[in-house]
């Protein structure tokens, strides 16, 4: 380990902004720290686990019971869910969400942009095991940009000579003070998919106020989606590009206890906003052809 960080560190860290450490269980992370904000990426998954702009409270919520370990999906910050979302359509045996949040990416490259943001780029690198479930001519990048917005670009590329078909989605945990009194603003009239009413599809009426189980998928969503936090004196505001689905996730007392990662009372400090394209919004990738679904996280004052 400590020559792979080593030799990560030689090619690819920035003088005062970015440098690869060995995190929790081991894992290999990406440490993020410019006048702008701070954050940490872990190679295993390539997800974003932590981001901080600076002045604020983490934006990202983390599970203090979270698993860290190499194949392992970690509970919370930033999971990407890629090539399919939820459970594989024609194999139940196939993990749920794809195996990009559970597989090594590998570094392409890191810049110190103008005007003090940091990007670093990963690449999945899936094994036999995920060629076998996903066997098209297909690559995967994540661009990570951190800086006082935090914005992720998932670029899905068709080597192939047929198109393919990805569900896929940013599967975004956000830390608030009491998710019952931080109403989601931006799918007022959208259709959704609920999953907790047996995937009846229903239309909203006005914010979104969670306070029970919430696991909904909207379809064609074009707004951004803002988090109000009076607690925090803050708003979250959720922008996507390339993506037509919101899916909004909490999964109250009951479930979040049998899943065995959540704190005892977690759930009621975090809400998954997540951009993505599922269900009906599925993208199509021509061959040749280049798909980005692209999110981007910013902190603005709740007057």
């Amino acid at each position: 380990m400590t020559d792979f960080l080593a030799a990560l560190n030689r090619r690819f860290a920035l003088a005062g902004q970015l440098t690869f450490v060995q995190g929790p269980g081991g894992l290999t992370v990406a440490k993020v720290g410019n006048a702008q904000a701070a954050a940490m990426i872990s190679l295993s998954g390539g997800q974003v686990m932590a981001w901080q702009p600076a002045g604020e409270s983490p934006v990202l919520w983390l599970s203090g019971r979270a698993k860290f370990a190499p194949g392992r999906s970690i509970r919370g910050g930033a999971p990407v869910c890629w090539p399919w979302f939820g459970p594989h359509d024609d194999e139940p045996g196939f993990p749920s969400h794809g195996f990009a949040r559970t597989s090594p990416w590998a570094v392409e490259r890191t810049e110190a942009l103008p005007g003090g943001a940091t990007r670093l780029v990963l690449t999945l690198q899936p094994d036999d095991g995920a060629r076998a479930m996903w066997p098209y001519a297909c690559s995967l990048q994540s661009r990570i940009t951190v800086g006082r917005e935090l914005q992720i670009e998932l670029a899905t590329g068709n080597q192939g000579t047929a198109p393919c078909v990805v569900s896929e989605a940013l599967h975004a945990y956000f830390a608030v003070s009491d998710v019952r009194n931080t109403p989601i603003h931006g799918l007022a009239e959208r259709v959704f998919v609920d999953k907790v009413d047996g995937g009846r599809r229903k239309v909203q009426d006005g914010a979104v106020v969670i306070g029970g189980e919430v696991d909904r998928v909207y379809l064609d969503t074009a707004a951004d989606c803002v988090i109000d936090d009076p607690g925090l004196k803050r708003r979250i505001r959720i922008h996507q590009e390339g993506g037509r689905s919101t899916i909004i996730w909490n999964p109250w007392a009951e479930k979040a206890g049998a899943l065995g990662d959540f704190d005892p009372a977690g759930y009621l400090g975090m809400v998954c906003v997540e951009s993505g394209n599922a269900l009906d919004n599925a993208a199509t990738v021509a061959p040749g052809e280049e798909h980005i679904l692209t999110a981007c996280y910013r902190v603005e004052p709740l007057t």
